[in-house]
């Protein structure tokens, strides 16, 4: 009986994540949510730091596999496109930076969120690669038990944790909610430990 429900509770446990898809290339690994059409968690390293590739004339597009958010989810809100792996941090080549727009690498990121105190933080992790020779990223993405969604359907995270690990094995954490920030520092939104 107990491997009957050892084995019932590995089906379900595998029918829960079977959404969650994981997606690599050359510039992330990003844990994907179908059911949410957002990221879960996102990881790459930096080590392009003063890349000069141009972003003009490149759009999000999507996986040909995976169940994501699209142009009509971004459409008429305050919800930006959200770089999660940034463009400016792999302009290096121009494969590397086409491949930030694709929509699995994208969330629904407040505009006064995006181009505020994220911008910045995207700034200051790629300084810290030019003076470390490079830094791994980490970001999870934070929802609401029932999170609310934009009318085409995709869902709206709560907040963002972002975690730089420097070459030392040194961490900076940072925690920053999903809504109008625009006023504030990054800085603000870091976790002491």
């Amino acid at each position: 009986m107990k491997r009957f429900l050892l084995l019932l509770s590995f089906l379900v446990s595998f029918g829960a994540v079977s959404q969650e898809i994981t997606v690599t290339n050359q510039v992330f690994t990003i844990i994907y949510s179908e059911s949410l059409e957002q990221p879960l968690d996102v990881e790459y390293r930096v080590d392009c730091w003063n890349g000069t590739h141009s972003r003009k004339g490149m759009d999000f597009y999507r996986h040909p596999h995976v169940h994501t958010s699209d142009a009509k989810d971004y459409y008429k809100n305050v919800w930006d496109k959200g770089h999660m792996a940034p463009a400016a941090a792999f302009k290096c080549t121009e494969d590397e930076l086409r491949a930030t727009f694709m929509y699995v690498n994208c969330a629904l990121q407040h505009e006064g969120l995006n181009r505020g105190p994220w911008k910045y933080l995207e700034a200051y992790e790629r300084e810290l690669a030019e003076q470390y020779g490079y830094v791994d990223v980490q970001i999870i993405v934070h929802f609401t038990k029932n999170p609310r969604r934009v009318p085409a359907g995709a869902s709206i995270p709560k907040a963002f944790t972002k975690i730089i690990t420097l070459p030392n094995g040194k961490s900076l954490s940072y925690t920053m909610p999903n809504k109008d920030v625009r006023d504030h520092k990054f800085q603000e939104f870091q976790s002491i430990n």
